[in-house]
């Protein structure tokens, strides 16, 4: 028997499609296509369309469709701006309320990345990357932050998915993930906070040199 999937199950389906650009961006989604898929009516698919909409993944075009939003790199740059302040704030915060289990887990994840190789296991360092935040965001003790931060990070992982021919190093991941895993077993606030944008700020910088 075909799994009937939830209107949320097939909203973060379609949500990790487009951020891991397996829906390219400016191809316009069909909602016979969508519902035939699913097994469902247009009525909750176009509920799911408005909600990718308020999330800036998809555009509603009036009488031609959802189509899939383009990477904006002038938005880019405001929400970078953001993160940078922001990420460094509740790696600094994550210091003081992390456990010793938590910790473990960025170490895991940690020692995966040391074994990727960035042409076969790109796809795999995002998304350990990608881990790795929520564990601190989530052990940032301010839920408001964790919010803002959860939204915004669905634009920064999608543009690492865009950026995969660019990227021609492990390091741009292991180098600054390692020194804020080495402040955060140190209790050291201001090196947490500092390496945490400095990791941010390399894969700006790499950004603007092979796509702007």
């Amino acid at each position: 028997m075909k799994k009937k999937f939830t209107t949320d199950e097939i909203y973060k389906i379609l949500k990790d499609r487009i951020i891991q650009i397996k829906y390219e961006p400016g191809i316009v989604l069909n909602e016979v296509d969508i519902g035939n898929e699913f097994e469902i009516s247009r009525t909750p698919i176009r509920e799911i369309f408005q909600r990718l909409n308020s999330n800036k993944l998809l555009k509603i075009i009036p009488r031609y469709g959802a189509q899939v939003s383009h990477i904006d790199f002038k938005y880019m740059k405001s929400i970078f701006e953001i993160t940078r302040e922001f990420d460094s704030l509740a790696t600094r915060l994550c210091v003081d309320n992390i456990s010793d289990g938590e910790i473990l887990k960025l170490e895991e994840i940690y020692n995966n990345l040391l074994q990727y190789n960035i042409e076969e296991d790109y796809q795999k360092a995002i998304s350990e990357d990608e881990k790795f935040h929520k564990i601190v965001l989530k052990n940032c003790g301010n839920p408001c932050l964790e919010d803002i931060l959860s939204n915004l990070h669905i634009h920064t992982e999608r543009l690492w998915h865009y950026s995969e021919d660019n990227i021609d190093s492990i390091e741009i991941f292991i180098g600054t993930l390692g020194k804020v895993l080495g402040a955060i077993k140190e209790k050291d606030k201001e090196k947490a906070e500092k390496y945490a944008r400095e990791h941010i700020d390399i894969f700006v910088e790499k950004v603007k040199k092979e796509m702007l």
